[in-house]
């Protein structure tokens, strides 16, 4: 361990990081042969849960930017994976939809996703994954909450 730094080799954060880059990675790679990325892949699975979010919704749900999620809902709408209004029925949002494009595309898509949480979990009792599951979302909570664990 660096006196001045954190000891990367027992640094959850850092642990955490990695795990996330590599599923990113292993995400990614399933996804090309699809036409997608992992961020077009989060949007459509957000829409097919939550249909009718913005474009700002969207951008937070796939931890992108609302200029990034914008560039690619042009382009999915573009595609004819997505609609969206002419206009704003209320304020300026406008409600994203799933085309049945989009719907087929997120189909296959799924499946792939799955095979890689599949294989990243192969190594874990079901007891194990559920305490992944229960410490990974009360991570997420803690550091939401601004909990400083006192």
């Amino acid at each position: 361990m660096n006196q001045d730094g954190v000891d990367l080799e027992t640094s959850l954060g850092y642990l955490l990081k990695e795990a996330s880059s590599v599923l990113r990675s292993a995400m990614e790679e399933v996804l090309r042969p699809l036409g997608m990325s992992v961020t077009h892949y989060a949007c459509l699975e957000l829409l097919a849960q939550r249909p009718g979010l913005s474009n700002s919704e969207l951008a937070r749900g796939a931890f992108v930017t609302r200029q990034s999620m914008n560039v690619l809902l042009q382009a999915l709408e573009r595609d004819g994976y997505v609609t969206r209004p002419a206009a704003a029925p209320v304020g300026k949002a406008l409600p994203t939809r799933l085309t049945p494009r989009g719907r087929r595309s997120l189909e296959k898509a799924t499946v792939a996703v799955r095979s890689v949480e599949t294989r990243m979990l192969a190594g874990m009792t079901e007891a194990e994954q559920s305490d992944a599951f229960r410490s990974l979302r009360s991570m997420i909570h803690s550091l939401r909450d601004g909990n400083d664990g006192a």
